[in-house]
């Protein structure tokens, strides 16, 4: 059993503007990318790292590894158009059904070891994991007129981050099940297997409010800031 990060870098990042993916923006002296990659490469813990990114990406993202050092990355694949073609690669990449698949957003910088670990801890009891923080704001639901039809109780809500975890074979088994469907939507892994295997249990990895995501150009300000001061953290110990 090997514990395997796969940094999920196939987005095209429109809503941040400009050409360049959001994944190989430059944001505290290293692209977003590098960031996300380290975090997974200092962890003791992870074996191994794939890299799914566009196809147009692979070359630089071999160049980029080697340049690096990079010595856990092993394999850089070609993802697809929707964020599930990316998912469905890394998991055909690898045989073995026990094996730990960590599936994070490169555009996700942030993520403490302490999330990766408490992942890693997780899958030693459950089959799906996921990563998710208390939800501060109050939540409604709107009808197609776009009036307030549902106000759910917010103790129960989680904004939901990543690394999601699985065994690989119970997410292979939940994207066979998947891709069977001739009416497929899915936004994430753990809704894939909610959805197609809803007996397995998934559970949830409390986050941290820093695990941000960047999705929008306001973020990157927030992130130059997190990410300097995690820096002079680690110079520091």
């Amino acid at each position: 059993m090997r514990n395997i990060a796969i940094i999920l870098a196939g987005g095209s990042g429109t809503r941040v503007g400009g050409d360049t993916p959001k994944q190989f923006i430059q944001v505290a002296g290293k692209q977003i990318i590098e960031h996300s990659i380290e975090a997974f490469e200092r962890c003791g813990r992870i074996d191994e790292i794939c890299v799914v990114c566009r196809e147009d990406y692979i070359a630089y993202m071999h160049e980029l590894v080697q340049r690096n050092g990079y010595s856990k990355v092993k394999k850089i694949l070609n993802g697809g158009k929707e964020r599930y073609h990316s998912s469905v690669a890394a998991i055909q990449a690898y045989t073995d059904d026990d094996d730990n698949l960590l599936f994070h957003d490169a555009v996700r910088p942030m993520v403490s070891e302490r999330i990766i670990n408490d992942c890693i801890n997780a899958l030693s009891r459950y089959n799906a994991v996921d990563v998710a923080v208390k939800t501060t704001d109050t939540i409604i639901a709107v009808d197609a007129e776009g009036c307030i039809t549902d106000t759910p109780d917010r103790t129960h809500l989680r904004n939901v981050q990543t690394p999601q975890g699985f065994k690989r074979g119970t997410i292979r088994q939940a994207y066979e099940k998947a891709l069977a469907d001739p009416y497929l939507v899915t936004t994430d892994d753990c809704g894939t297997v909610r959805k197609y295997l809803p007996e397995e249990p998934i559970y949830v990895v409390e986050g941290e409010n820093t695990n941000i995501k960047l999705t929008y150009r306001e973020d990157l300000l927030l992130l130059e800031i997190l990410l300097k001061n995690n820096h002079n953290q680690t110079s520091v110990l």
